[in-house]
């Protein structure tokens, strides 16, 4: 069973993309701009600007880190020297906005987006996984997706999975070795697909609605459920064994394994995910507690 919930970092507006690298939890925050590093006793340092607003994180073989810009489309490269310049431009790909990222062994970038504008009045449309080769070549890898979200890569580097937000579930995928994705199928399934159509009515049809995630040594995977204020431990097929519930007042956005043995995690939490709230507010946490199963596979 998990342990208590204890706070780390305060004053966000709203926390995506968690990781842990190099001994220190990262995290963008989307209404300050900021890509954050964060020492185990909360002690922070504002890495990236990100004008246009962050989200996906992940690192090149080379050190380089990777930072989806959500608003143009795009993905940043900031080199080991701090240099920083975009490394690919995904609009011809991209429905909706660019969200979040899993970074593969050979730097190869799985992007999703949204699909349609959140914050407008279209109806949610099914959307693009993109992905970019090391060298910021952007190609469409799967399509048909119920906004591609969280995603990780097994440890073996053979099996992508990627959270549908307004899929009701977790698509597989295998990853051969030219990168392309073949033999699509279920991982997780929380409900029946929702047919396309108005936010709303959608959104009542969503059981579980995947957002950030993470994979286990088990082989299980941790999702943040955005409608449901909680993060729960996925079981292949959809099974739920284990979850955290947030505290009262805030739900949970994404979420990620790590600390130096893998056993902690760290959700990302808010009041809600309205960009008119959120961005006018700081009331986002970054919470943690401790697990039995350490971290597996990417990111």
């Amino acid at each position: 069973m998990t342990g208590h919930l204890q706070s780390l970092f305060t004053k966000g507006h709203f926390f995506e993309g968690p990781r842990w690298h190099d001994g220190r939890w990262w995290a963008s925050d989307f209404y300050s701009h900021t890509v954050w590093a964060i020492t185990t006793d909360g002690s922070a340092e504002r890495v990236l600007t990100v004008n246009e607003q962050p989200s996906g994180l992940g690192w090149m073989p080379d050190g380089s880190l990777l930072v989806v810009s959500m608003r143009d489309h795009k993905v940043l490269r900031r080199w080991p020297d701090g240099r920083t310049e975009t490394h690919a431009d995904l609009s011809v790909h991209a429905t909706g906005w660019a969200n979040d990222m899993v970074v593969d062994s050979q730097g190869r970038a799985w992007v999703g987006n949204f699909g349609c504008d959140l914050a407008g009045k279209d109806a949610l449309r099914p959307a693009a996984l993109v992905r970019v080769d090391p060298d910021g070549t952007a190609v469409v890898a799967a399509e048909d997706l119920y906004f591609p979200n969280g995603s990780v890569i097994t440890p073996d580097g053979g099996t992508l999975i990627v959270g549908e937000t307004f899929g009701n579930c977790l698509t597989a995928f295998t990853i051969e070795r030219d990168g392309r994705l073949t033999d699509r199928r279920p991982w997780a399934t929380f409900g029946q697909r929702p047919a396309p159509g108005p936010r709303a009515e959608m959104v009542q049809q969503i059981k579980v609605a995947p957002d950030g995630c993470c994979l286990d040594a088990e082989g299980f995977i941790w999702v943040a459920d955005a409608v449901g204020q909680r993060c729960i431990r996925v079981a292949p097929g959809g099974g739920i064994v284990d979850q955290v519930k947030a505290p009262q007042g805030l739900g949970i956005f994404a979420c990620m394994l790590g600390g130096d043995n893998g056993r902690t995690l760290l959700l990302c939490c808010a009041p809600d995910s309205s960009p008119r709230h959120r961005s006018a507010a700081a009331e986002a946490e970054l919470l943690t507690c401790e697990v039995e199963v350490p971290h597996a596979g990417r990111p």
